[in-house]
C-alpha cells in the first residue's frame, strides 16, 4: 500500500485537521473514570478491577506504538489512521457485549487490548506526516495533534455522562454507550483517513504554500540504528519521568485536593474538585499546543528544562505550601499538567531535530513504551504511599508529603537526562541516496 501523495494546489493546512480527528477520538481514553462507577455497580467490581481496562489499554498503547512504528512509516498515514480506527471502534463494539452480557473480561479485551492498539497506531499515524508538511514549525504542528488526545476527554466525559443517565447507568445502559461511542469516533475518524495526505518529495520550497516540503534533508537515522543511541535512551528517560510526575495529580486529582483541604476551614466539594479536574484537562491540552509551539522559538532542550526545572519547583512549593493556599496549590498543579502535555507534544520535533524525519514515526513508537512503564509507576507510587501513609494513621497533606519528594528526585534526574542529550555521532547516519530511494519507491508502490 503507498501513502495518498497530495495533488499540487493540497494545502498543508488541511493535515492538522484530519490528525485532530483521530487525536480528539482516541482521546477519550483519558474520560474513562466515567466509566468506573456504574460498572462497579452493575458488574460488582473493586476500584482496582474497574481500572483494568483502562491500565491495559495504556500498557498496550505503548507496545502498539513501539511494535507497529516501522509499519506505520513503511505504509504511510492512511493505511495507520485506518487500522487505528478498526481497533478502537471495535473495542468498543468488544465492550458493549461484555457490558450487555455481564462478562467483564470482554471489556478488559475490547476497550484494553483491541482499543489499545488502536491507540497506540493512531497516536502516532501523523506524527512523521505533519513534521514533514511543517519543516518550519515541527513544534506547531505536532502540538496541534496531541492537542487532541489531551483535549478528547473534554468532549468524552460530558458526552459519555450524558449517555448514562439517558440510557441508565446499569449493565444495558453502559452497552449502549458504548456502542453510540464505537460506531460515532468510527464516523469521525474516517475523515480524517479521507483527508490525510503525505507531501511530494519534489515539492515547493516555499513553506507558506508549500503542496510538499523536500524531504529528508539533514541529518537521518533509521529506527533501529536511533534505539542504538544514548540520545534515544536519554529522551527515553526524560518522557518517562516527566510523564510519571505529571500523572501522578492527573490520576489522582480529585481525592487529593479533597485530603489536601479536608483539615482546613475551607474543605473542597464534590463539585468543586471535578471542576478542578476538568482545569486540568484543559491546561494538559493548551500545554500541549503553547508549550510545544514555544519549543520552536527556543528550542526542544531548553523546553524540556521548563517542563523539568520548574516542575519541580512546583513540586516543592506543593508539598512545602499546598495545604496553606488553595489558589498556590491549584496554580502549581495548573502548571505541572501543562508540562505533562507539553512533553507529549514536543518530544516528536525533539526526535526530529535528533534524528531526522526519515524514520521519525517509528522512533517515535518505540519511545512511548516510557509512556507505558510511566502509566504505570506515576499512579503506583502516589496510591501505594497515600494507602501507606493512611493505614499509619496520617491524613491531609501528610499523606502525599514521600511522593511529592519522590515526584522531585525523578524530575531531577529527567533534567540530568536532557542535559546529557548531544548531536547523534555521524557513524549512525544513513546515505542520502539510500533515503531517497525509499520514499521515492513507497511512493510508487501500487496501492
Amino acid at each position: 500500500m503507498s501513502p495518498p501523495v497530495a495533488p499540487p494546489a493540497w494545502s498543508r493546512w488541511l493535515v492538522p485537521p484530519a490528525a485532530l480527528s483521530v487525536h480528539l477520538s482516541i482521546g477519550q481514553a483519558y474520560a474513562w473514570s466515567v466509566f468506573k462507577p456504574p460498572l462497579e455497580s452493575s458488574l460488582n467490581l473493586s476500584g482496582t478491577q474497574s481500572a483494568l481496562p483502562f491500565q491495559l489499554a495504556i500498557v498496550m498503547l505503548g507496545l502498539s506504538a513501539a511494535f507497529g512504528g516501522t509499519l506505520v512509516e513503511r505504509n504511510g498515514p492512511r493505511w495507520a489512521m485506518t487500522v487505528a480506527l478498526i481497533c478502537f471502534s471495535s473495542g468498543f463494539l468488544i465492550s458493549a457485549l461484555g457490558a450487555e452480557t455481564k462478562q467483564f473480561w470482554l471489556i478488559v479485551l475490547g476497550y484494553g487490548f483491541v482499543g489499545g492498539i488502536g491507540l497506540g497506531i493512531g497516536y502516532i499515524s501523523p506524527v512523521s506526516t505533519l513534521i514533514k508538511w511543517f519543516p518550519d514549525r515541527p513544534g506547531m504542528a505536532t502540538g496541534i495533534a496531541i492537542m487532541g488526545f489531551g483535549g478528547g476527554a473534554l468532549i468524552a466525559s460530558p458526552w459519555s455522562a450524558q449517555m448514562l443517565k439517558s440510557f441508565g447507568a446499569d449493565h444495558t445502559g453502559i452497552a449502549q454507550t458504548f456502542l453510540v461511542l464505537g460506531l460515532s469516533y468510527a464516523v469521525f475518524m474516517t475523515l480524517g483517513v479521507l483527508l490525510v495526505r503525505v507531501p511530494r518529495t519534489e515539492g515547493s520550497q516555499d513553506p507558506a504554500n508549500a503542496p510538499g516540503a523536500p524531504a529528508l534533508t539533514g541529518v537521518q537515522v533509521s529506527a533501529n540504528s536511533a534505539v542504538r543511541t544514548p540520545q534515544f535512551w536519554c529522551l527515553w528517560v526524560v518522557l518517562c519521568m516527566n510523564v510519571t510526575a505529571g500523572i501522578g495529580i492527573l490520576e489522582k486529582a480529585a481525592p487529593m485536593i479533597t485530603d489536601f483541604f479536608a483539615d482546613t476551614s475551607t474543605p473542597v466539594s464534590v463539585s468543586a474538585a471535578a471542576g478542578f479536574v476538568a482545569l486540568l484537562s484543559a491546561a494538559n491540552m493548551a500545554g500541549r499546543i503553547g508549550w510545544s509551539s514555544t519549543s520552536d522559538l527556543i528550542g526542544r532542550k531548553n523546553i524540556y528544562r521548563v517542563y523539568l526545572g520548574v516542575g519541580a519547583v512546583m513540586y516543592a512549593l506543593i508539598a512545602l505550601f499546598g495545604d496553606s493556599s488553595k489558589p498556590l496549590f491549584i496554580l502549581c498543579a495548573l502548571v505541572i499538567l501543562s508540562f505533562y502535555g507539553g512533553g507529549f507534544a514536543t518530544v516528536p520535533a525533539y526526535l526530529k531535530d535528533l534524528f531526522g524525519t526519515y524514520q521519525v514515526g517509528a522512533i517515535h513508537g518505540r519511545l512511548l513504551t516510557a509512556w507505558s512503564l510511566a502509566g504505570v509507576l506515576g499512579p503506583l507510587i502516589v496510591n501505594w504511599i497515600a494507602d501507606h501513609q493512611k493505614n499509619a494513621g496520617k491524613h491531609g497533606a501528610s499523606l502525599y508529603d514521600t511522593s511529592f519528594i519522590i515526584m522531585i528526585g525523578l524530575l531531577v534526574i529527567g533534567f540530568v537526562a536532557n542535559e546529557l542529550v548531544r548531536p547523534v555521532d555521524a557513524r549512525h547516519h544513513i546515505p542520502a541516496q539510500r533515503e531517497a530511494a525509499d520514499v521515492e519507491r513507497q511512493q510508487s508502490e501500487p496501492a
